[in-house]
């Protein structure tokens, strides 16, 4: 649920601010020539943290616009946009 005044995907910007931190740590770490192991598996969190984002910012449309497209009987659209979006998911996860 929304806290009144807060961003609707506040969980997810902050997460995001977390992978931005984290991906300056990578180029930091790629301009002083650091191990690529060690570059990689930093990289691997940036990814994972910005899936858990995109799961928050899905999350967060099941919760609002879909509920109210049901409540609507305007389902059809947020389904077929939901079918488009497991569909890139596919291509990236």
């Amino acid at each position: 649920m929304t806290i009144p005044g807060e961003p609707k995907h506040s969980e997810a910007l902050r997460l995001i601010k977390i992978a931005m931190g984290q991906l300056k740590k990578v180029q930091d770490m790629i301009e002083n020539n650091e191990y690529c192991p060690n570059i990689s598996i930093q990289l691997l969190a940036v990814i994972s943290i910005l899936k858990k984002a995109n799961t928050k910012v899905l999350s967060k449309h099941l919760e609002t616009c879909v509920r109210e497209a049901t409540e609507t009987c305007e389902v059809e659209d947020k389904i077929e946009e939901l079918e488009k979006i497991f569909e890139l998911l596919e291509r990236t996860y």
